[in-house]
């Protein structure tokens, strides 16, 4: 455990669900967890106990990606852990993979209709509907290689590999529903048997995603917190090809002031990671994290002008494979970004076509 974890409170330690079970967190919430062919080998959803338009059943927050592994998991689950009730709704929190991937599947199956807001709903229509990896397909494509070849990244064998992930969205995500329910920021959405305690607040946060929803239950004091808040990780915050101007970053850091009026006990059950609780304390090392960054992107660049790829190595310090590096260089972005808005950094493209940035 690193020092920063020290400051946090994992109330069920190292116990965690098996594969296709669920473990109880709270009255008639329980913990999912499957597993991703990807570095981040897990992704934690979420069953929530309801009754909804006069129908007991379950409802779920996140899906899995399109794998077969995850399908099999999820029947186990409708087979031994929903006892005999149907799934009523399913939430995504926001358009990721991990997280939409299986929603189709998922609403098919049950005749249940998906719960997104409409910035990662539409995101997702758009990131489906993209032939061949045009604009928004972010991972791969010839967009997303001129878009990484323009911040520094020449190596035409790692712009080649990114050429051929132009499908890559859609291998794991190949459709979502075409109907939806659209959540908006404050709405309160009643998911429960108890009336007393199924009252939870959406929280659309920015940054890591279009409108990024987090669900707070003050009766349980519990926060599903998606991506926005993590316990181990940081959350990625990236510049992509279709927002080229974004400043993902610093919508990051203020939308975590919407969760400083949640109790410092809240219970939160994150997309990756266990469930903690210190609340407050994590969004003070997530905020001192970006702090540190953004020092280090700043000092890098008062050096010399500097672009994504050279910040890479600044603020990472180790070797990614294709897939962790597309990220990598869209966080660097973020945080020249970030610096750039503030009025700290100049933004230059050489006769290179190459993006730098320099001290202002």
């Amino acid at each position: 455990m690193n020092p920063l974890e020290h400051q946090l409170e994992y109330p069920f330690a190292d116990t965690m669900p098996e594969a296709g079970a669920k473990q109880q967190v709270a009255p008639g919430v329980y913990w999912v967890r499957m597993p991703l062919p990807f570095a981040l080998d897990h992704i934690n959803l979420w069953l929530l106990r309801d009754r909804h338009d006069g129908r007991d059943g379950w409802t779920i927050v996140d899906c899995g990606i399109t794998h077969d592994v995850i399908r099999e998991n999820w029947e186990k689950v409708f087979a031994n852990e929903l006892e005999g009730l149907p799934v009523l709704r399913v939430i995504a929190t926001h358009f990721h993979p991990d997280h939409v991937g299986l929603a189709h599947w998922l609403c098919k199956r049950w005749d249940a209709r998906l719960w997104m807001s409409l910035g990662d709903y539409m995101t997702a229509r758009v990131m489906c509907g993209t032939p061949g990896g045009g604009p928004g397909s972010a991972a791969g494509g010839d967009f997303a290689a001129r878009h990484f070849s323009r911040h520094g990244l020449t190596d035409e064998e790692s712009l080649e590999k990114i050429r051929g992930r132009r499908n890559y969205y859609t291998s794991l995500v190949p459709s979502v529903p075409d109907q939806y329910a659209r959540m908006l920021d404050g709405d309160i959405v009643r998911i429960g048997t108890d009336p007393a305690k199924s009252d939870w607040r959406v929280i659309v946060g920015y940054g890591h995603a279009a409108e990024h929803v987090a669900l707070y239950n003050a009766a349980l004091n519990v926060l599903i917190s998606g991506d926005m808040v993590l316990p181990r990780i940081s959350t990625n915050v990236s510049v992509f090809d279709i927002e080229p101007e974004a400043n993902p970053l610093q919508l990051y850091l203020d939308s975590l002031t919407r969760y400083e009026d949640l109790p410092q006990d809240t219970l939160i059950l994150p997309s990756h990671g266990r469930p903690f609780r210190q609340l407050h304390a994590r969004i003070a090392q997530l905020r001192q994290h970006h702090k540190e960054r953004l020092a280090e992107t700043l000092a890098a660049c008062a050096e010399k002008p500097c672009n994504a790829h050279d910040i890479v190595a600044v603020i990472f310090r180790r070797q990614f494979d294709i897939h962790q590096l597309t990220f990598a260089m869209g966080e660097s972005l973020a945080h020249l970004h970030a610096l750039w808005h503030r009025g700290e950094l100049v933004r230059e493209t050489g006769d290179d076509g190459i993006t730098r940035f320099r001290a202002a």
